[in-house]
């Protein structure tokens, strides 16, 4: 069961980007293993409206970048400094000439510098049903293991915008699944892991679709 909304919906040189002129360019920023990231890149791989042409990461030991590799696509790794204080970020995305920027298990608050020159064009994927558990270091097992201690009946993804504050953009989608008094934090990260890699791709590639449709 799902809902949709639609709210007033290392370092490289970045040269020689191949793609067709009217294709949208994604960035990807995420932290850890990148599942979703990977998800992401194989879903627009041969998509006629846009393509991930790069993946960015604060950790250098992120399993994201050997998935971001395998799969031909650019990495850039940063620190705190560089995207926070240096620009030396919103540069790499300036000069790729990036057109959307997703967040996928990325862990760092961002920054408004790059929230004002992306406006309604930054989405983040957040493994619960917001409002409920969001906001600073809720993610991952963090959020699995509070929505079992709750003894929640139901837990899903929720996919929006992204502001200055944690979790607190407006909300495009989210999706539900049910939960059993059976459910570990374990089996709860797996099902929800299954909405994210059914929906994520999918929300991303009809927001691109309103967006070169004016």
């Amino acid at each position: 069961m799902y809902f949709f909304y639609f709210c007033q919906l290392k370092p490289i040189t970045l040269n020689n980007f191949e793609h067709s002129e009217t294709k949208k360019k994604i960035a990807v920023f995420a932290s850890g293993t990148g599942t979703n990231a990977e998800n992401l890149i194989s879903y627009f791989k041969n998509n006629l409206i846009a393509e991930v042409v790069l993946v960015l990461t604060n950790n250098p030991k992120a399993g994201v970048i050997a998935r971001a590799e395998k799969l031909n696509v650019k990495t850039f790794t940063f620190n705190k400094e560089q995207l926070n204080i240096s620009n030396e970020v919103l540069n790499i995305l300036e000069n790729a000439e990036i057109d959307w920027i997703i967040l996928a298990g990325f862990l760092l608050k961002f920054p408004a510098t790059i929230i004002e020159k992306y406006p309604h064009h930054i989405i983040n994927i957040h493994p619960a049903l917001l409002p409920k558990y969001g906001g600073k270091g809720m993610y991952g097992m963090n959020v699995h293991k509070a929505v079992v201690e709750n003894k929640e009946k139901e837990t899903g993804i929720s996919i929006h915008y992204v502001n200055e504050n944690y979790d607190e953009g407006a909300i495009i989608f989210q999706a539900k699944t049910d939960l059993s008094v059976t459910d570990t934090p374990e089996t709860v990260a797996q099902k929800v892991h299954q909405l994210e890699y059914e929906h994520f791709p999918k929300v991303v590639e009809k927001l691109v679709e309103k967006d070169l449709n004016g």
